[in-house]
Order: structure tokens, then sequence, then C-alpha cells
């Protein structure tokens, strides 16, 4: 596994990074390219590229980009060193700082750029909005996000001015956790986002993009991260958009990936909530009055929630409880059936449930199941 702190990446890793630095191959071109390497990416990163590049399911740009280098490894490092330069770290699918739920995803980044440090597992909303909504309404949005965070619930957005940054402002003034998910490389932020690095850092944010070092904005990019932001979530909620906002398409994206969307209704007369209401009359989106609208869903009981900040780090669980978390999903199983798929006595994953519960990893529902959050 990488750690941006000890400089090691495996073979498969190197060519994973290298792949994803050039320009015109996505998610699906490096699946062709893994599958193509006989599953794994790690046989190009110790062959010379002239020897696969002809062969290789990519297009004739990317060819022709992946022809200009010899070796796959000092591209990766290039971009390694470019990351630590910049303060980023890198997080390769399956490690902990990248998104579980994004992994599930059908075209997710196969790796993640990110500022900030990512929390345990917990339920996350995507919360969008217009850049300019109704007079008076960023005020709400704030507290509508303050009262999400104060719930244990985690709020993703993607840190545009209007209803995204009050958004992700409401849950840090909750002390919750919120991730914003940028249309640029970490390392090529609009001044208004660059002003905001550092105090969402200082309070506990975090910033991600699947963009490597080096990559603007772009009216490409900011559509496609709209699937991270709704990838990365449980669910969908649409609080203001015009008819032709941008937070349409995070809906549109969650809607393809499974997530329940919700959007808030607004006055008719007004444009800025055109698109709100358009999702709700074409029944492309459930009605959202309220946090209890959320909860519901999400299955999140507010009253037992675990106080935001205190549920630690993935390092701090003992081993027991990182492997009856891996045990459990999101389809409560009882203990017994807990019990029989692992390796431990009863009292260590009786012990284990209780940890998971007090971080906030675990819900026990009425008759002793258990379903990871």
């Amino acid at each position: 596994m990488a750690d941006a702190e000890t400089d090691i990446l495996t073979a498969e890793q190197q060519a994973c990074l290298a792949l994803w630095a050039v320009p015109g191959l996505g998610p699906r071109t490096l699946a062709a390219l893994r599958a193509f390497a006989d599953g794994s990416l790690a046989p190009l990163a110790a062959t010379p590229v002239r020897d696969w590049v002809s062969q290789a399911p990519v297009s004739s740009q990317v060819r022709r980009k992946l022809a200009s280098v010899e070796h796959l490894a000092p591209v990766a490092w290039r971009v390694w060193e470019a990351c630590r330069a910049s303060g980023m770290k890198v997080a390769f699918q399956g490690q902990a700082a990248y998104p579980e739920r994004l992994a599930e995803v059908e075209d997710a980044p196969p790796v993640l750029f990110y500022r900030g440090v990512p929390g345990l597992p917990r339920r996350r909303l995507a919360m969008v909005g217009s850049r300019h909504p109704d007079q008076g309404f960023l005020p709400f949005a704030r507290r509508f996000a303050r009262q999400v965070a104060a719930s244990g619930v985690g709020v993703v957005s993607g840190a545009a001015a209007g209803v995204d940054r009050a958004c992700h402002w409401g849950a840090l003034d909750e002390g919750g956790e919120t991730w914003a998910f940028l249309g640029s490389a970490l390392d090529a932020l609009d001044t208004a986002q660059a002003r905001l690095l550092p105090h969402f850092l200082d309070r506990g944010g975090v910033f991600f993009s699947e963009l490597p070092p080096g990559v603007r904005a772009s009216t490409t990019t900011f559509p496609r991260r709209n699937r991270l932001i709704s990838g990365a979530s449980d669910a969908v909620l649409v609080l203001r958009a015009g008819k032709d906002s941008g937070s349409l398409y995070t809906a549109e994206a969650g809607r393809a990936q499974g997530r329940p969307v919700f959007a808030m209704p607004g006055d008719v007369r007004q444009e800025e909530a055109a698109g709100c209401n358009a999702l709700l009359r074409d029944g492309e989106a459930a009605v959202c009055l309220g946090p209890d609208d959320v909860w519901r869903v999400l299955k999140v009981d507010p009253l037992a929630a675990v106080p935001p900040g205190t549920m630690g780090s993935w390092e701090d669980l003992s081993a027991e409880a990182k492997g009856a978390f891996a045990m459990l999903d999101r389809v409560p199983r009882s203990f017994d059936e807990v019990l029989v798929g692992s390796t431990f006595s009863p009292a260590a994953l009786a012990s284990a449930l209780v940890e998971l519960e007090l971080t906030g990893l675990v819900i026990q529902h009425p008759g002793r199941l258990y379903e990871r959050i």
C-alpha cells in the first residue's frame, strides 16, 4: 500500500498513477488496459512502453502520448513528487482514504488526490445547489447542513460559491466532517478556492480531486466531478437549482448510481428554484422538507448519533473491530450470522461490535441485528 510519507509504490500503483496522468485516458480505458495485461497493470510498469503500446486498447491520441515515454515508472514518480511538493496525498482504490462508496461506482477513478485527513466511514449526504440562489437562502442552507452534521452525517459538496460553500461551512460550524470534490487539480485551484483551502483544512475538511497535478478546471471537468460528489455519498439533496444549474448533473449522476435523490421545493415564481421543482414534478427526486427526511433514508437516529469530531481514526480501532467491520455490510445481520463467518470467540466479537457502535461505524437494530453505516 502506498503512503505519501514513505515513498513506497508497488509496480501496480506505479503503472496506475502514470497512466492516469495521460490526458484522455479515463477509468474505462484503464480497465481495458488492465484486461489487456491479464488483470494487472504491473507488467506494463516493468516493460518498456514501446514493447506493448502498439497493441494497447487505447485511442490514437493516447497511444501517441504513451509512445513519447520509455517507461511508466519515471512518469509515476514525477507525479508523486509533484503531489508531495504541493501538499497532496494519493489514495488508490481499496485504501482507507479512498471513499468506500465511490469505489462501488462503475466509472470511479482508480486514484484520488486529496488534502486533509479523511475520517472513519460514516453515512454521507451530498448537498448541492446553485451559485446564486434566491435572497436569504444561504443562511438557511448553512443551518440545514449544520443539523445534518450534528447527527454524525458527513456533508459532501463541490466547494463552489453559493449553496455548496454554505453547506460546507454549516458542517464545519458543527465540527462535522465535510468533503469537497474539485473540478481542477488541487494545485490548480481558482483564487476563491485557494483562499478557502487553509480554513477548510484547519477545521477538518477534506479536498479531493481525480485530476493529477497541473490540470486546470474546464467546461468538461466540472460536470465529471459531479459523479464523484454523488458517488461518495449515500444520498443526494439538491437544495436550490435553476433550470440550467450544474447541480442537476449531480442529481442525474446520483440516479444513475442508485443513490436516493431529494430536492427541496421552492416558490414556482422564482427561477432559482425551477430545477428543483422540475425534478419533483418529473418524479426524479423525492421531496425533502427537513432533516427528518434525510435521516429516515440514511437510517440515522439523530438522538443516538456519535457527536461530530469524536469518532477518531481508522488507525485507532482495534484489530478485532477492523475485522468485524469488514464482515458487516448494509444489510442487517444477526450476531450469530457474523459469528459463524468469523474466527472470533463470542466474547471477542461482542467486544468488537460494541467498539464499532461507540465509534458510530455500526448500528444495532432491535433483535441484535448489526449493520455497518
